[in-house]
């Protein structure tokens, strides 16, 4: 299974189209359909794993392991890390904002009890 095979296929199971998907990235949708005949940027392959929620190993097609990270209870499993890529309207969250974004959803979880 290629990259664009293994990405159009988790994207579609999360519900999130390819253009959705590509302004996350901060990419055109074109850019992603290219994949089969110009290999991404590292960088991009991650930022696309990031949103996806997948390990970049797997949509290199290196690992069947999906999961993004190996311990699920770390905050960086549940999104709270503090290296997660964050983008709203196709635009990077700053630091600033994020660490807030971040406090919010601890205290959402801990409200949960998890």
């Amino acid at each position: 299974m290629t990259l664009l095979s293994r990405t159009k296929e988790i994207a579609k199971s999360r519900g999130i189209s390819m253009e959705s998907l590509a302004k996350q990235v901060g990419i055109s949708k074109s850019g992603i359909y290219q994949w089969d005949k110009h290999e991404p940027k590292p960088s991009t392959v991650k930022k696309v794993a990031t949103v996806l929620n997948v390990s970049t190993d797997y949509l290199l097609g290196k690992s069947e392991n999906i999961d993004s990270f190996s311990n699920p209870d770390s905050d960086e499993a549940s999104g709270l890390g503090q290296s997660i890529m964050m983008a709203f309207d196709g635009k990077d969250i700053p630091d600033e904002d994020k660490e807030k974004l971040l406090e919010f959803a601890r205290f959402l979880k801990s409200q949960r009890g998890r």
